[in-house]
């Protein structure tokens, strides 16, 4: 009687030869022609006599075709993307879903808050007739024109040509402003070709101390009008002063001028003559003038004098 056990022992002993004698023909390795075979096999392990298990095994360690190996890379490229992509998804619904849960009610409340939007569709202007190279033109000679035939008008910087005081326009080229604003109050006066700018002479005071022609060198000098260190005398100033191109003559007109006193004249010096200045004009034509060495050396005092009286000396202005 046969057992069962011997047959299953030997058909496993003949599985085992065949993969034995398939490996010994490559001389103890597995040989390109043995692993042909047993990838030709595949799943059917059974046609080499070759356990499945076994098979498996060895198509994993076998050398693959150029055609596998394409296809696997392919296979492990597509994996790659898959799981890429996967991923950045993941990560954006989580960031996505982080911002909408801390900003949940700012987020509400700018939605239910936003206002309609409104449109404003530009037109073109299509309705304002322009002027065209193929258009016709009005003659300017038409009686659409209105021509002015006269140049009748006025011109005036306010409302009222009352208004201009052609006293604060200067009209001079003096360099001295004070002289320059004398010369504007006195208008048509000035003499004819008059020289604002003329010679002034020595520019420091020469005169003795308290002399009358110290003080009134000093005194004009207070006043922005300049006189020579050197006009002489007090009765000699009229004639000194001409002679350097200054205004002269018998009429009081500023505060300033100098009252030139001849020898002999109003207590005057009767060799030397006197000088004084200027010192107000008064509504009845009458003038009070500020003097020095008239009450003694050095001594300033002041004197008033007639309408009549003030005609008869003679006044450097500038």
């Amino acid at each position: 009687m046969k057992h069962a056990s011997h047959k299953a022992t030997t058909v496993s002993r003949q599985k085992f030869s065949l993969a034995k004698a398939l490996f010994a023909s490559g001389k103890g390795s597995h040989s390109v022609r043995a692993v042909r075979a047993v990838q030709s096999a595949g799943s059917d392990a059974v046609v080499l006599g070759l356990d499945p298990a076994i098979a498996e095994k060895i198509n994993e360690i076998a050398p693959q075709t150029r055609r596998s190996i394409r296809e696997a890379a392919r296979a492990a490229e597509r994996r790659s993307h898959i799981l890429a992509s996967a991923s950045l998804a993941a990560l954006v619904g989580t960031a996505a879903g982080a911002l909408a849960f801390s900003n949940n009610k700012d987020a509400t409340n700018s939605f239910v808050a936003d206002p309609a939007t409104t449109t404003t569709q530009i037109k073109r202007i299509s309705e304002v007739t322009a002027a065209s190279r193929s258009e016709a033109r009005t003659d300017l000679s038409s009686s659409s024109v209105t021509a002015q035939s006269t140049n009748e008008g006025g011109w005036g910087l306010s409302n009222s040509d009352s208004t201009l005081d052609a006293k604060l326009m200067n009209r001079n080229n003096a360099n001295n402003p004070v002289v320059s604003a004398l010369m504007d109050a006195d208008g048509d006066a000035v003499p004819a070709g008059f020289n604002p700018n003329h010679a002034v002479g020595t520019n420091s005071n020469n005169y003795p101390w308290g002399q009358c022609t110290w003080y009134a060198y000093q005194r004009r000098a207070e006043l922005g009008l300049p006189s020579s260190g050197n006009f002489g005398n007090g009765g000699a100033w009229a004639a000194s002063a001409s002679a350097l191109g200054y205004w002269v003559d018998n009429t009081p007109r500023h505060v300033g001028d100098a009252v030139v006193f001849a020898p002999g004249q109003a207590d005057a010096d009767g060799a030397y003559g006197h000088v004084a200045v200027l010192e107000k004009i008064n509504a009845d034509g009458s003038i009070e003038i500020s003097e020095s060495n008239a009450k003694g050396l050095g001594v300033i005092s002041t004197r008033t004098f007639s309408a009549a009286e003030a005609g008869k000396f003679q006044y450097v202005h500038y």
